[in-house]
């Protein structure tokens, strides 16, 4: 059954025309979708970051030291905060 079919030799192929075709292009063009979907998911992720400012940061260490310098002013402030506001 197989010795009717004739064995042919191999095609010549010239390497050096040899490309990569419509099956590269589709997989290149298909990265750099894809590339460009991540960074842009990226960019917003970052956005959605809130981190504190510098001026921020400044007054956060101003009111600690000030509240090493002076431990029972931090303690007063408390106290006001807790007790009610009463207008007579």
């Amino acid at each position: 059954m197989f010795a009717s079919v004739p064995i042919t030799a191999p095609l010549a192929i010239d390497e050096n025309l040899v490309s990569p075709g419509l099956m590269g292009l589709i997989v290149v063009a298909a990265l750099g979708v894809a590339l460009f979907l991540l960074i842009r998911s990226m960019n917003k992720q970052i956005s959605r970051i809130q981190a504190p400012k510098e001026q921020e940061l400044k007054q956060a260490e101003w009111e600690e030291r000030q509240a090493k310098q002076r431990p029972d002013a931090a303690k007063d402030q408390e106290i006001q905060a807790k007790a009610p506001n009463s207008k007579d």
